[in-house]
């Protein structure tokens, strides 16, 4: 409805417009064909009997006189042209929205409001934001991401331009459907920050699932990790293959992969470290060794940072643990499944907490060797996403 009331809108003040140009321009034409009307008559009433020099200049007068007309309608024209444009494209410009945005019909804009304003639920925190559980007037709990995209004292905090562009990528954020996707529901634009508005999952990210499992209060097996690891690849391929203009995670770690009451992950963050480059998303562990060389970074990047999620979903163990710093490890996670991959010792790698039986053993050996390209140095050398998630689907084959 606010869309045909806007076009309604704009179209009558087009129309406005172009009614004012020619009334404008008007006068002009009028003067010129009075003009012509007079010379005509004036010559109709001389009858010479030859063609005198005056008849030249009354004929020279019309010609000239049409060309002017010509001259000048061709220009108001192009000038109405080129200010019918530039009201057209002023008109379409992207609004500047304030207060919530909501992209989904259970949350009402007065609501989450509200509950934005109530006492704060801290879920969890990093360098890119901090997390809050939220419950709505309609008991719909929520998930709140507050980010500070802007530096204090940044001129970007002030300009339009980069509101409104920030505005524009999360609305396309909010278009992504998919299963292994944690999806934005709405945002809020504030002076110096925006707050994101996911679904709740309360079982946690799978960084805590790890934690749990390394202090024993959590099992979980292979088949449950290694649909943890098909989705999430699924997830990435969704982003690098279905999505157009292709989309990159950036940020891709265990804390930013979300775990529902059935294990299924979804991930989150996707392509905010793009949208905000004042996050953190080349200090991780889990980052891919071109970023911190040239800072450059590709879907690969994205395959990189998957790789260590497999290997930590194999071994259990954290990328941040003292025992990668030794030299006896190869001075990190990579290196050591590596270094024992080609010694021909992976078994030594795998958690012994999932070791079971010998199909199941075969399974993840083969799924180390997955994780040991994925881990490669050079971008090249690392499979695609669509690739990995013919390879991984396809290890009970094995």
């Amino acid at each position: 409805m606010e869309k045909r009331r806007y076009s309604s809108q704009l179209t009558s003040k087009v129309t406005a417009l172009l009614l004012l140009l020619s009334f404008c321009f008007h006068p002009i034409v009028v003067q010129c064909q009075e003009s012509n009307i007079k010379m005509t008559r004036h010559l109709s009433s001389e009858t010479p009997p030859s063609r005198s020099p005056q008849f030249h200049t009354g004929l020279k007068r019309i010609l000239l006189s049409i060309g002017l007309g010509v001259l000048t309608g061709l220009t108001g024209a192009v000038l109405c042209a080129c200010v019918v444009r530039f009201f057209v494209r002023y008109m379409n410009r992207t609004p500047i929205l304030k207060g919530p945005v909501t992209f989904s019909p259970n949350i009402a804009p007065k609501t989450l409001q509200s509950a934005l304003a109530s006492e704060n639920q801290l879920l969890g925190s990093s360098s890119n934001g901090k997390y809050y559980r939220k419950v709505l007037d309609n008991d719909l709990t929520v998930a709140v991401k507050r980010l500070e995209p802007f530096e204090n004292g940044s001129p970007e905090r002030q300009s339009k331009a980069v509101k409104r562009r920030i505005q524009q990528e999360l609305e396309r954020l909010a278009s992504l459907r998919h299963r292994n996707l944690m999806s934005l529901r709405a945002y809020v634009r504030e002076s110096d920050r925006f707050s994101l508005v996911y679904d709740y999952v309360p079982t946690g990210s799978l960084e805590d699932a790890m934690n749990r499992v390394r202090d024993n209060q959590l099992q979980l097996g292979w088949e449950v990790r290694l649909r943890i690891a098909v989705g999430v690849v699924k997830g990435l391929r969704y982003l690098h293959f279905e999505c157009v203009p292709q989309i990159l995670h950036y940020n891709l770690k265990p804390t930013n992969v979300m775990l529902d009451a059935e294990f299924e992950p979804r991930l989150a963050d996707s392509g905010l470290a793009k949208l905000m480059p004042n996050l953190d998303r080349t200090t991780s562990g889990y980052s891919a060794p071109e970023c911190f060389q040239n800072c450059r970074y590709t879907e690969k990047s994205d395959i990189f940072s998957f790789g260590m999620i497999l290997g930590v979903l194999l071994t259990g163990r954290d990328p941040t643990d003292p025992f990668f710093g030794e030299a006896a490890s190869g001075g990190s996670l990579g290196h050591w499944l590596r270094h024992l991959q080609h010694a021909g010792e992976a078994r030594e790698a795998l958690d012994k907490s999932i070791l079971g039986e010998e199909g199941e053993e075969d399974e993840m050996l083969m799924a180390v060797r997955i994780a040991v390209v994925c881990l490669s140095d050079l971008p090249a050398d690392r499979p695609s996403s669509d690739e990995l998630v013919l390879m991984l689907s396809q290890l009970h084959s094995f």
